[in-house]
């Protein structure tokens, strides 16, 4: 009891919130233990090298040290043999973080680290409520027995688990306990979970300090710890908060993992933590001292404290807040929102069950520098893999924003709306609406043709029904999308009033952005371009226009007699034609002097490959980037 009254008074009446140390399995890392390794074990076999680390949040300024036994449970000790030395190991782990804390010239105190089991409970799985329940009372018994002075839940991203934890230890002892989740980038647990429905069931389970770590970078744990009060705020107890986030979402270079977020920016977001009311802060993977030693010293600046100003107590409710999460930008979309002339590639899906070449050619355009990958859906109305299973490739496989084609053609509303979900629930946030090619032209010219939506009635639904939380029919989808919507647009149209009359029609439905079909005469596209700056007081949404290198004289007088909207100048057929013998070369000149003319009040380029020769793509992008 002493150390509870100690402990949790310590965070009642402190004006600054207590600061946690960082990441312990990214240090590890960083002295060359692999992930696929057991880092608990490390605190029998290296424990000099747990203790060390220890000690370098120590002197960054830490107030709590967690100890080294996040997967240090039956389960995940038992897939490297080593479930029999549980109890030592999660005992040795709390006697290095006691020997370093030690050390200090103040009070820290020791957190029982314990994270998720590494395995499903029912129903979701086959481990049984009293299963996990009694792994938990194994591993933090021996946490206790080790005085550790707080048990620190971490990580979890299922609610059943996580209460089950909580269960467990109140068995086991009355020390305080910190429970805190993860949440994926729609801010939801994995199983789809709100921060609010979160809080509640915390509160409900009677955890000590409700929290929020892992996640993503400061900027969403941020956002997700507001949710949390706001959703306790009516309730007539004073309850207590943490948020440790992860440096940023992860990125993959060179077979590395790297956190974007430097120290200084987690400096910044400690005094917004604190504002927020975070009783603890600290940080979760890709944290190092040195992120730690910056939010110490951004604390220790504060000396009247951080109370939660006016704003926070007028918090937007859970709706308002779920809406805005639905906008948060997609990587395209933050590139177009900082101006940056972005360069999109499209690219078909295969014939086939193999998507070995088409991630090779991905893999030849990310390296070149292209922005987003855009996979067209059954192009001339050929029978080719799902175009949401290929983005979910590349950006699983290579880690580069994609962009889904979706035609409205040959899909009913029901269908329109479960592919949607589908393609979010894969990760896909980006979306080019267009009507689709007739089947007649295609494979399968006997295929059902109809659809119930033209495409500013789709861009209408996803925007201001799906992205809002709800379906057609007004019925609530547990949480809003965040997909960002982009529509079809002709510069040199043949009709130009009818093409302002539907591109308005798309931009009113809530447009994002707009491809071009493909442009080989820049001013005539410009004139189009000052049309449309008059009606709407300058161009509404990016435009990334159409770039289609000509690959020979024959295939350049296909595309200007038997392609609609495509009409290549006679001066550019003329060229190709004395040039013949050097034509794919020559198409990548044509390609990157047009894209020069249009650079000016283009926000980007749409590249479409001829033939699928995607080296002589990365070569145009070759020329724009240099």
């Amino acid at each position: 009891m002493i150390k509870q009254s100690i402990f949790l008074e310590t965070l009642r009446t402190s004006s600054l919130p207590l600061l946690s140390d960082g990441a312990m399995g990214t240090m590890l890392h960083a002295h060359g233990i692999s992930f696929e390794g057991c880092f608990d074990l490390l605190n029998l076999e290296n424990p000099s090298l747990v203790a060390g680390i220890h000690s370098a949040y120590i002197t960054a300024g830490v107030d709590i040290l967690q100890t080294n036994t996040f997967g240090a449970n039956r389960y995940k000790l038992s897939l490297h043999g080593a479930e029999n030395r549980l109890v030592q190991i999660n005992q040795q782990a709390v006697a290095l973080a006691r020997q370093a804390a030690n050390s200090a010239d103040k009070r820290i105190f020791i957190a029982g680290d314990v994270g998720p089991l590494g395995v499903r409970l029912a129903p979701y799985g086959r481990v049984q409520p009293e299963q996990a329940r009694a792994a938990f009372h194994e591993q933090i018994q021996a946490l206790v027995e080790a005085e550790v002075d707080f048990i620190l839940l971490e990580t979890f991203s299922d609610i059943y688990e996580i209460r089950e934890a909580i269960h467990a230890a109140r068995q086991v002892c009355n020390l305080p306990i910190v429970a805190s989740l993860t949440f994926t980038r729609d801010d939801r647990t994995l199983l789809g979970d709100s921060p609010a429905r979160v809080a509640e069931e915390l509160a409900q389970a009677e955890a000590d300090v409700i929290g929020v770590n892992c996640s993503g970078g400061p900027t969403q744990v941020l956002r997700i710890l507001r949710q949390m009060r706001q959703a306790l705020a009516a309730k007539d107890k004073n309850y207590l908060f943490s948020a440790m986030p992860n440096a940023g979402w992860p990125e993959q270079v060179g077979g590395r993992i790297m956190y974007p977020a430097n120290a200084a920016y987690f400096g910044e977001y400690a005094l917004a933590f604190c504002e927020a009311g975070a009783n603890i802060i600290g940080g979760c993977c890709g944290t190092t001292p040195e992120h730690i030693a910056a939010m110490r010293q951004a604390l220790d600046g504060q000396s009247q404290g951080c109370a939660p100003s006016v704003s926070e107590l007028s918090m937007p409710s859970e709706r308002e807040e779920s809406q805005a999460v639905a906008m948060l930008p997609s990587p395209l979309a933050e590139k177009l929102a900082a101006q940056k002339f972005v360069i999109a590639v499209e690219m078909d899906p295969p014939r086939g069950l193999s998507a070995h070449k088409l991630l090779a050619g991905a893999s030849l355009l990310q390296e070149a520098g292209a922005d987003v990958i855009n996979v067209a859906d059954s192009p001339m109305a050929r029978m080719r893999m799902s175009p949401w299973a290929v983005c979910e490739l590349l950006q699983r496989n290579l880690q580069i924003d994609t962009t889904l084609h979706f035609p409205t053609r040959g899909r009913n509303l029901l269908r329109v709306q479960g592919d949607l979900l589908a393609a979010h629930a894969l990760g896909i946030r980006n979306v080019f609406v267009v009507m689709g090619d007739p089947t007649s032209i295609g494979d399968y010219p006997d295929a059902m043709d109809n659809y119930d939506l033209v495409p500013s009635g789709l861009i209408r639904l996803i925007k201001q029904r799906l992205n809002a939380g709800y379906d057609h029919a007004g019925a609530e989808i547990g949480q809003p999308t965040a997909f960002f919507a982009g529509c079809a647009l002709n510069l040199t149209p043949p009709d130009p009033a009818a093409e302002l009359k539907n591109f308005r029609r798309k931009v009113q439905a809530g447009a994002d952005f707009a491809l071009t079909q493909p442009v080989f005469q820049p001013k005539q596209a410009e004139v189009f371009i000052n049309r449309l700056k008059a009606e709407f007081g300058g161009l509404p949404i990016p435009i990334l226009v159409g770039v289609l290198p000509p690959y020979s004289l024959r295939h350049a007088l296909f595309l200007h007699n038997e392609v609609p909207g495509i009409q290549i100048p006679d001066e550019i057929l003329k060229n190709i034609q004395e040039h013949s013998e050097n034509a794919p070369a020559l198409g990548v000149n044509i390609a990157a002097e047009l894209v020069e003319q249009m650079r000016p009040w283009a926000s980007g380029i749409y590249l479409m490959p001829a033939f699928h020769r995607y080296d002589l793509a990365a070569e145009v992008i070759d020329r724009l980037r240099d």
